[in-house]
């Protein structure tokens, strides 16, 4: 019984010893500390990496006049990154480090990184140091976490933003007018009407129509009209006799011309042209004038309030109301415009002929962007336009012009939502996300939604940028990116639907997700098309399981 008693006493002195009876033993027997490391692929959120260190010490383990010095370390092609160690002290160690009991005890830390180019296949490992006195012990060092996620990194941060629109119409609508007057309560066409300016002018359009291959003549029309004087019934009437002998003179008129006929038509009181022709008159008391026609709508009531102004009368009777007996002739006119191909060659041959719409259309049409610049400045310098001289910005953007594209936002003049976007772009381009953001939500517009999910997506909030990405239109390819942190797969499978090679890389990323390896085949096939694509996925931890 002696002799057990004894053999039993040496086994617990033995396991006393194992289990760390000085702070050299410490050192020797680290590996019975048991460390967890999340995630176990490390992943660069915002331009850091954070690893979620888990400790768990055992038993008389920590020796209580000890200082355990834990430093993680990233270990990457080009160097090396330390974050800031993890110090523990044994129960009597008179220090302010986190204490650490003797029965054991479980710890939990956080270790940041700057990411730093090169970081992809990086291993993340601890390096510890026992401490007693003045005596030191180093731990061996431990591997905890292999390889680095840059996913996000992916995003095509360049930011969405269009180019103003042009009005440019390929057909354009146009009217030819002429007219001819009638005396007061007369539908009786006086011959001085058919030599009138206005009916030669008339007539002159109409051969000019026939003769230019750009114009066609879509329809004509009559519209005679009664002076609103002399009540309603009588005018009616006179309207109606003047429309048929207004008909009747056309024909003469336009006798020997290739001219369909007209639709005639009968207004009666031309109440609408007698407020145009008084608002544009420099009558004295012309307000009060259209009071009267604002105040009333019954015929009868605007005529007597009228002749009650009586001086006021007196000038509407012989400046405006003869202006009213009248027929209107109207050609209804389609102008073909430049064609595409046409405007391409006259930005080389004659490019001061173009409009400034004409110049914005050509813009869009060439490939050139020193000709694309050239019509910008050319719209701007002949015509003052805005929208050019925003086009001028958008296109230094597109060539990566960040101090060109502000100067060109600079002088602007509407300082709409596009342009607040623009100004986001610019920031977004230059790193300052904040300012971008702020940018974005003041011009609150479909691009700047878009242009907010990749500050999300920059900044870390994956679910956040999805909602704002969902409906983008275009390259499919941020909005897929966006499903695919979010880790919602099946959606971004559905997204991904744009021929481009960076589409593919997401492809085989979802497929190396969800462990494809032959839809993961089909899209690497795409990506090793394009040598920088290739390059990057022979280092990307998404596919290590298929390396």
């Amino acid at each position: 019984m002696k002799k057990s008693i004894k053999l039993l006493s040496l086994a617990v002195a033995a396991v006393a010893f194992v289990a760390c009876s000085s702070a050299e033993k410490m050192a020797k027997y680290a590996d019975n500390v048991k460390v967890v490391c999340e995630p176990e692929v490390l992943e660069v959120v915002a331009g850091e990496i954070q690893a979620d260190v888990t400790l768990t010490f055992p038993e008389k383990y920590f020796h209580k006049q000890a200082i355990l010095v834990v430093t993680p370390v990233l270990v990457y092609e080009g160097g090396e990154a330390a974050a800031k160690p993890f110090i523990y002290q044994g129960e009597k160690v008179k220090d302010n480090y986190k204490a650490v009991a003797a029965l054991g005890q479980t710890v939990r830390e956080k270790a940041l990184f700057d990411y730093v180019e090169g970081m992809e296949s990086a291993v993340l490992e601890l390096r510890a140091v026992v401490k007693h006195g003045k005596k030191e012990w180093t731990v061996p060092a431990r591997k905890i976490a292999v390889g680095c996620n840059t996913t996000y990194m992916l995003v095509d941060a360049s930011g969405y933003i269009a180019p103003k629109a042009d009005n440019y119409q390929e057909i354009i609508s146009q009217t030819e007018e002429g007219q001819i007057l009638y005396q007061l309560n007369s539908s009786v066409v006086a011959n001085s009407q058919l030599r009138s300016q206005s009916v030669k002018d008339f007539i002159e359009a109409l051969n000019e129509i026939n003769a230019n291959e750009r114009k066609s003549l879509v329809s004509t029309e009559i519209v005679a009209y009664a002076s609103p004087e002399g009540g309603e019934k009588l005018n009616t009437r006179l309207s109606n006799n003047r429309s048929l002998t207004a008909d009747k003179a056309w024909d003469k008129l336009t006798k020997g011309l290739e001219v369909a006929d007209p639709s005639v038509k009968s207004i009666g009181q031309d109440w609408e042209g007698f407020k145009q022709l008084v608002e544009a008159s420099d009558i004295e008391d012309k307000d009060l004038i259209l009071r009267v026609l604002s105040m009333y709508s019954d015929p009868a009531v605007r005529e007597s309030e009228i002749k009650n102004m009586s001086a006021i009368y007196t000038v509407l009777r012989s400046s405006i109301l003869p202006e009213l007996r009248r027929a209107r002739f109207i050609a209804n006119v389609e102008y073909k415009n430049y064609t595409p191909e046409e405007l391409v060659a006259l930005v080389d041959d004659n490019m001061d002929i173009l409009d400034e719409e004409a110049l914005l259309r050509a813009a869009t049409l060439v490939k050139d962007n020193v000709k694309k610049a050239q019509l910008y400045n050319k719209a701007v310098s002949k015509f003052g336009s805005d929208r050019a001289q925003f086009n001028l910005g958008v296109l230094a953007l597109n060539e990566d012009k960040i101090v060109s594209a502000e100067k060109a936002f600079a002088l602007v003049k509407t300082k709409d939502a596009d342009l607040q976007n623009a100004l986001g772009v610019v920031e977004l381009r230059k790193g300052n996300l904040d300012k971008a953001a702020a940018a974005f939500k003041k011009a609150a517009n479909d691009d700047a939604k878009h242009n907010l999910g990749l500050v999300d997506i920059l900044n870390g909030n994956y679910a956040k940028a999805a909602q704002e990405l969902a409906d983008v239109k275009g390259c499919c390819f941020n909005r897929t990116l966006s499903l695919i942190l979010n880790d919602q797969l099946d959606a971004a499978k559905a997204s991904a639907k744009c021929k481009d090679a960076r589409v593919s890389y997401l492809k085989a990323i979802i497929a190396a997700r969800q462990g494809d390896q032959s839809a993961y085949r089909v899209a690497m096939a795409e990506v090793s098309k394009d040598a920088k694509l290739a390059a990057r996925a022979e280092k990307d931890v998404e596919f290590l399981q298929f390396r």
